[in-house]
């Protein structure tokens, strides 16, 4: 019989699912701590922003999902493919990416403005012609309003699918103000503030979605590109069937993916089975007198 010493405890467990996330999330060679929430967030604190951006599962399924609508667009795919290093990097992509979400959702106002700047900064060098020579500019907002509208759709839908199924459309709404200021700060024109204002838009822009080697190249990257650690690929595998499934049709097939099977009882059980253990894990704690 194994000894008690040599028995994972329940909180050791929950510490180091705990220590992954925050590991992956944040670059401890940079520096990086958890965005700390603060009361003059953009979004209002304890609004329903908050509460889509701090489920994990949600987010971590809705960002892949988000990123595969955004690299149809071929101004989004060209400035990713000629002045990113995505293709070799997609992990620090997406780290970038969320810790833009976490500091813009909750942290100091001052804080979120800087890191807007930041990357409004990173968008003046951002631009180019398309390989029909049109030309494109990240500080385009019509293209940032497309980003932001991938984006924000794929939060809602994840947090919808895996936390509140039964969320009412005047949250949802509200969801879509909230983050509306984000976008206008990043310089995005037109910003949907509901859901019927988001889902009008991004009909509109289906037209201006294409499929092409590029595009492929880059869904394959994100689709099978290979987990930091090993024993994270089922994991990963997991989240990437699942963000498939949360596409919209015309997105996923776009893409020629087929539906990932989330509704199925083996992989719906195993992916919830993820997003209720991410959110045990992560569960604030009661301090022992």
């Amino acid at each position: 019989m194994a000894s008690r010493a040599s028995t994972p405890s329940v909180e050791g467990l929950r510490r180091a699912i705990a220590g992954g996330v925050v590991g992956f999330f944040n670059d401890a060679a940079k520096g990086q701590q958890p965005i700390q929430p603060s009361e003059d967030a953009l979004c209002p604190p304890g609004g329903v922003a908050w509460k889509v951006h701090a489920d994990l599962a949600g987010m971590m399924v809705g960002g892949v999902a988000a990123l595969l609508w955004q690299m149809l667009h071929p101004k989004a795919l060209a400035g990713v493919w000629d002045h990113s290093d995505f293709r070799r990097n997609m992990h620090g992509r997406l780290r970038n990416t969320a810790r833009f979400i976490a500091v813009t959702t909750y942290g100091a106002r001052l804080d979120a403005e800087a890191a807007i700047a930041r990357v409004r900064r990173i968008h003046d060098h951002v631009h180019g012609t398309l390989p029909d020579g049109t030309p494109y500019d990240a500080n385009d907002p019509r293209l940032l309003a497309f980003v932001h509208l991938a984006g924000s759709a794929m939060f809602l839908a994840g947090y919808r699918r895996f936390a509140n199924p039964g969320m009412p459309l005047a949250e949802r709404d509200a969801y879509w103000q909230e983050v509306a200021i984000i976008a206008e700060k990043l310089g995005a024109d037109p910003v949907p503030r509901s859901e019927a204002e988001a889902d009008a838009l991004a009909r509109d822009f289906l037209p201006e979605l294409r499929a092409d080697e590029r595009s492929r190249t880059i869904r394959d990257i994100i689709l099978n590109a290979p987990p930091q650690r090993l024993r994270l690929f089922p994991v990963q595998r997991l989240l990437m069937r699942s963000a498939t499934d949360l596409l919209p049709r015309e997105v996923r097939r776009l893409h020629g993916l087929r539906g990932s099977g989330l509704a199925t009882p083996a992989v719906g059980a195993a992916t919830y089975s993820l997003a209720s253990t991410l959110r045990w894990a992560l569960a604030p704690r009661e301090r022992s007198a």
